[in-house]
């Protein structure tokens, strides 16, 4: 057979499909802070409807979920983990005035 009279071929890719990440059992509420949890980032940001592979429906039901928990303050609306010690800043001070005594 010719190359050009051959019929175009489709090679099928196999892939493994993702499980979703909300089952159908699962109630999305602002309560329900294990489900809540999955869909925040470390900053405690929400994460985008690509990222989390929700339906527009559930992707406005997590954010409403979020908000209401973020107001009852049982998340917080920051998650600043950058703390500073302040042993190490107050050492620097002190050893600085330290310093410009002996001179």
């Amino acid at each position: 057979m010719d190359k050009s009279k051959r019929p175009f071929l489709k090679f099928k890719r196999s892939f493994r499909r993702r499980l979703p990440p909300i089952q159908s059992g699962d109630r999305i509420d602002y309560r329900n802070m294990s489900l809540i949890s999955r869909f925040i980032s470390e900053q405690g940001k929400i994460l985008s409807r690509r990222v989390n592979r929700l339906t527009l429906k559930q992707q406005r039901l997590i954010t409403l979920a979020i908000k209401q928990a973020r107001i009852l303050s049982l998340l917080p609306f920051l998650n600043n983990e950058k703390q500073f010690e302040r042993t190490e800043s107050t050492a620097r001070t002190t050893g600085f005035k330290a310093r410009n005594k002996q001179a």
